[in-house]
């Protein structure tokens, strides 16, 4: 017999498991896919898990004390305390959003504050309310005998009981209390409402008296202040002889120089002087014209009246007297008439134009003699002035210490007058929108929540119980799981047979098992970088897996692409090839070990289909199979058989419990590992990986057998072709 041996081929061992994951479904439609297997695995689990939980749902609603909630709403608008009345500058930029949310924050607190619960237990006496006790469903008993201890039970009952929220992008706040008694609860949470206005009002209320009392303080000492200081400035003006005049005193100016008499003479004086002196330059301007020009050339002189009139005469008899001497000649009395009246006329001028001169020049000296005098008594005042300047500097000080105080006790006297007369106008930034009403239905329990919460928490208690025994489950339910639960890669999956026997199935190439089988043969010939082990120990876990089935529809399958197989029949406590095979089990893989004889005459000849192979079957049961199998005889005949066959398939005993399986598979080239789909175990096959990975063995994969997609949960079926793709029959194919 030839030996055939494929041709190399570059890649991992994981080579086929990586391309074969590829071709699939990516993680999450993985994921996904796992989660609903799972699901559909432990439906019914699951489904009593929900159905206890909504039947302890109704149970518990059924037993519940029915219970009535009503809410007041409430407006809150922004405040302001102000204690000293400062008014707000409108250049201050108006508050954000996150000042407003804090002051409306702010007020939720002061609605759930035990102080507010406080008081509407005081106002309601809720401590001697029977009816508000029996209505919260505690016994009177239960808050002792004292009267403190009732109202302290009934403060911590409110507080638990009340409810305040506030809804969104509004200003609105709702207050709810809940009870048993739908007009208690009314009457609460309307209690609540009004309390927390009344609270507001008198905290405001005690603001503005802590004001009122504030500024009074500092209105008495303020006054004090002042008459003080008005009392050292009187005693100091009276000791240094200072007198204010009734102007400074009614303009209440502090500057000496501009209050007392010796400064109001001294400006008075000095006006004075300034004015005689303006007259004096004036008289000495008009006397210097008049002195320096001839008399009747004087402008003063000549804007007299008596000079006007008397030149004006002067010109007359100029003029008659120029028309008698053109009447009559020289010497004629009319003549001589005229020039005497002219004559005196003349005298007369020259007299009134002397005298003008001479008062003009008793004026200006009148206007000098006068400035020298005002500007003696300016010089005195002068110096009476300079004298009190030295006084007047403590006078200032002290008069400004009294303007001072006076200043702020005006200020404060005005602030105090606005403080009382706004005491008893306090309006308040809360206002009551609705007011809580007696409820006609319960608000709680309400079966359609309590269902929802019930379904939501079965729901949430099943998919824990789903994931904690889908973790700690170690079964093989999937081809996916065979690499998430055990690490290896997967060579193929061989469906579980629905009619007939598998040997049936595998006689019929159209079969779906020998298509499996066709897809873990082409798997082997790439599982290792030279193609094809020469040898090859098929093993499971346990027995009855599938493993025999597996190693004869391998050796089948080979045989049918031409490689020369041998199948060997390892199990020498239950062997089962020979079985499967229809063949005689008299001598085989016993004799083998225990003489000499020539390997190719123990071989037998089986036909599948139009497969043939030879099978070694495992004759005789020895006493100690261990020993014959881990003997150098066993290595030496795999050796042999791998020259004369193409590949040499030992069907090896099951892992657990026995030393065989390990060692036959130290000696191959490679080891399937067979595990049958939903068969419960309890940690068997991670036990039989960890004994066959001691001996340090090349792990080809695992081939999961027996695997029903209705059974696990998840359409993979379809997935791995089982269904996915079928032969036509000659009615199909003729319609192509």
């Amino acid at each position: 017999m030839t030996e055939q041996v494929l041709p190399p081929l570059i890649g991992e061992r994981d080579r086929y498991s990586a391309a074969y994951a590829a071709a699939g479904e990516n993680a999450v439609s993985t994921a996904i896919r796992n989660v609903i297997g799972a699901v559909r695995r432990y439906f019914w689990m699951a489904l009593a898990i929900v159905g206890a939980a909504v039947a302890l749902a109704v149970i518990v609603t059924m037993l519940d004390t029915p219970r009535y909630s009503a809410a007041a709403s409430l407006q809150i608008n922004d405040q302001s305390d102000e204690v000293l009345g400062a008014d707000l500058d409108p250049q201050i930029a108006p508050p954000s959003d996150w000042d407003i949310d804090r002051f409306l924050n702010t007020q939720l607190d002061v609605l759930r504050s035990r102080a507010l619960a406080e008081r509407v237990a005081d106002a309601l006496d809720l401590a001697n309310d029977e009816r508000f006790f029996a209505a919260m469903e505690v016994p009177v008993q239960a808050g002792g005998t004292s009267e403190a201890e009732k109202r302290k039970l009934a403060v911590a009952l409110l507080r638990d009981n009340t409810q305040v929220e506030l809804r969104r992008t509004t200003r609105i706040a709702m207050v709810e209390f809940a009870s048993t008694d739908p007009e208690v609860t009314a009457r609460i949470a309307n209690a609540f409402a009004e309390e927390f206005i009344q609270q507001n009002l008198q905290r405001r209320f005690d603001s503005s008296s802590y004001a009122r009392n504030f500024v009074a303080e500092q209105l008495d000492e303020a006054r004090a202040s002042l008459e003080e200081s008005e009392a050292a400035l009187n005693d100091y003006a009276r000791q240094t002889g200072l007198i204010r005049t009734r102007d400074a005193l009614a303009t209440g100016g502090a500057d000496l120089a501009a209050g007392t008499v010796t400064s109001s003479s001294l400006l008075q004086y000095n006006q004075a002087a300034i004015r005689a002196r303006e007259a004096r330059i004036a008289a000495e301007s008009r006397w210097d014209a008049v002195r320096n020009s001839p008399l009747l050339s004087s402008q003063i002189v000549l804007a007299n009246p008596t000079v006007q009139a008397l030149m004006t005469r002067r010109a007359q008899l100029e003029s008659e007297l120029d028309a008698a001497r053109d009447r009559y000649l020289p010497g004629h009395p009319a003549t001589a008439r005229i020039e005497g009246d002219l004559a005196a006329v003349n005298n007369q001028l020259n007299r009134t134009a002397s005298e003008v001169r001479q008062s003009v020049r008793a004026e200006y000296l009148a206007a000098q003699a006068a400035e020298r005098r005002l500007d003696n008594q300016v010089d005195e005042a002068r110096g009476n002035t300079l004298a009190e300047q030295d006084q007047s500097v403590r006078y200032n000080v002290l008069a400004r210490e009294a303007d001072t105080a006076r200043s702020i006790y005006e200020g404060l006297l005005q602030r105090y007058r606005e403080l009382n007369a706004s005491a008893g106008i306090a309006s308040s930034n809360i206002t009551i929108i609705d007011r809580a009403q007696a409820p006609d239905l319960p608000s709680s329990p309400s079966l359609p929540r309590n269902l929802a919460i019930g379904l939501l928490l079965g729901l949430a208690v099943a998919g824990i119980a789903i994931f904690l025994r889908d973790q700690l489950d170690d079964v093989i339910h999937t081809p996916e799981d065979v690499e998430d639960k055990l690490g290896l890669s997967l060579l193929g999956v061989v469906p579980r047979t629905e009619s007939g026997t598998p040997l049936e199935e595998l006689a019929e190439p159209k079969s779906a098992i020998s298509e499996a089988y066709n897809s873990m043969r082409g798997a082997l010939l790439y599982s290792t970088p030279t193609g094809l082990p020469k040898v090859i120990v098929v093993t499971s876990a346990q027995a009855a897996e599938g493993k025999s089935t597996t190693s004869f529809a391998i050796a089948a399958g080979l045989a049918r692409i031409g490689i020369a197989p041998l199948l060997i029949d390892a199990d020498l406590r239950r062997p089962t090839l020979h079985k499967i095979a229809g063949i005689k089990s008299e001598r085989g893989l016993t004799d083998l070990l225990i003489s000499r004889d020539e390997p190719s005459d123990m071989a037998t000849r089986v036909t599948l289909g139009e497969a043939e192979f030879d099978i070694l079957p495992a004759g005789p049961l020895p006493p100690s199979p261990t020993e014959l199998l881990s003997s150098p005889r066993m290595a030496q005949l795999l050796e042999t058989f791998s020259q004369q066959y193409g590949v040499v398939i030992v069907d090896s005993p099951p892992v657990l419990g026995l030393a065989d399986a390990p060692m036959l598979a130290a000696i191959a080239d490679g080891t399937i590992f067979v595990v049958e789909a939903e068969r419960g175990r309890s940690g068997s096959l991670k036990a039989a990986l960890r004994r066959l990975r001691s001996m340090e063995p090349t792990l080809l994969g695992a081939a999961l057998a027996k695997f029903d997609p209705a059974r696990s949960g998840n359409r993979y079926s379809a997935y791995y072709g089982y269904d996915y793709y079928a032969y036509a029959d000659k009615q199909d194919a003729a319609s192509v």
